[in-house]
């Protein structure tokens, strides 16, 4: 896999034209493909994204998580950047471009939409891939898994209120299926997987926990694979919109990208500056910049109609989630000699 991890950039440029193409010679495969969904969670894609987290939940050492309490850093960070900065820095950079500097190039009530969708983005932090960037980081396993769970919750009884309070609406309805869904496919399944896995290898190994490293190396392929496949997928299910209307998708994408770049930024630098382990520092800055993309969909589509110039924006912050998170990973990996081992 040497080959791949040295050019992944490169193939994963290459997953997006294919999925662009594919979208755009067979339309009617990748429907059916787009189809297969339940509550907003299309089902092709969970599948691959728990092939990408196995390996992860595998290397969780459930004995380290009682420690986790005496380096309660990390989740400061998770939660305040999550919840209060990243819902009203993604207003206000959504209004300064659509209210502002975009003035004169969309139509205003389009651009309320687009700034309602960027709201709902900033409002739901990511559960599913930020066990992948976490692994590509060399992540803390079992704290990784922590600053998940903690934010899931937090997310339960927070994305109603922030979403109400800055799209000014007040009969916000959070679709708990696909919230729930999202929970028991991304953390509870490949979890229990995990652990039961882990479990075996260790018993079969004489309890020498360095065979549960092996088996998560020989894993490691197929979690590339998956990452492209999920790429490839998801830039073939709107590879219509992006043909359709590429200034528009150029347009909405600049704002969001600028927020992730600015998150991360804020996260990682609070980070180094309170001495935070890399290994917690860099999934603890992924997890503020990813997005819970199935849940700002879902709720977009409900509030606004699924031709929505919202529903438009949050799947415009899918297709640009991908690139950027390895850009981000790329940089978190490059600067793991400035932070503390521990």
């Amino acid at each position: 896999m040497g080959l791949f991890e040295r050019w992944l950039s490169l193939w994963v440029a290459l997953a997006i034209a294919a999925g662009i193409v594919l979208g755009n010679i067979a339309p009617d495969a990748v429907g059916a493909l787009a189809s297969l969904e339940f509550a907003s969670v299309n089902l092709v894609v969970a599948v691959l994204i728990w092939a990408m987290i196995f390996p992860m939940m595998v290397g969780v050492d459930f004995a380290s998580i009682r420690d986790i309490g005496r380096k309660p850093k990390g989740l400061i960070i998770t939660l305040v950047i999550n919840w209060l900065v990243k819902p009203f820095s993604m207003a206000a950079i959504a209004v300064l471009f659509f209210d502002y500097l975009y003035s004169g190039l969309l139509p205003r009530e389009d651009a309320q939409q687009y700034i309602a969708g960027m709201i709902l983005l900033g409002a739901a932090p990511c559960t599913a891939m930020v066990f992948v960037w976490s692994q590509m980081t060399r992540g803390d396993p079992a704290y990784t898994l922590v600053q998940v769970s903690v934010n899931d919750l937090v997310m339960i009884v927070a994305f109603a209120p922030i979403v109400a309070l800055l799209l000014g609406v007040t009969d916000i309805v959070v679709p708990w299926e696909t919230l729930l869904l999202s929970v028991v496919l991304y953390v509870v399944i490949p979890l229990l997987a995990g652990a039961m896995t882990r479990r075996r290898i260790i018993a079969a190994d004489g309890g020498d926990a360095k065979a549960v490293d092996a088996f998560t190396a020989r894993l490691k392929p197929w979690s590339v694979i998956g990452l492209l496949a999920t790429v490839a997928l998801l830039f073939a299910f709107q590879a219509g919109t992006i043909v359709a209307n590429p200034l528009l998708i150029a347009l909405i994408a600049i704002p969001i990208i600028i927020q992730s770049y600015g998150i991360f930024a804020a996260a990682y630098a609070w980070a180094w500056a309170w001495k935070v382990p890399h290994n917690i520092a860099a999934p603890c800055a992924m997890i503020g910049t990813s997005n819970f993309f199935e849940l700002a969909v879902a709720v977009a589509i409900g509030l606004f109609g699924l031709s929505s110039g919202a529903a438009l924006a949050t799947v415009v912050g899918v297709l640009v989630e991908v690139p950027v998170m390895l850009s981000l990973v790329a940089f978190a990996n490059a600067t793991r000699a400035r932070f503390s081992t521990g």
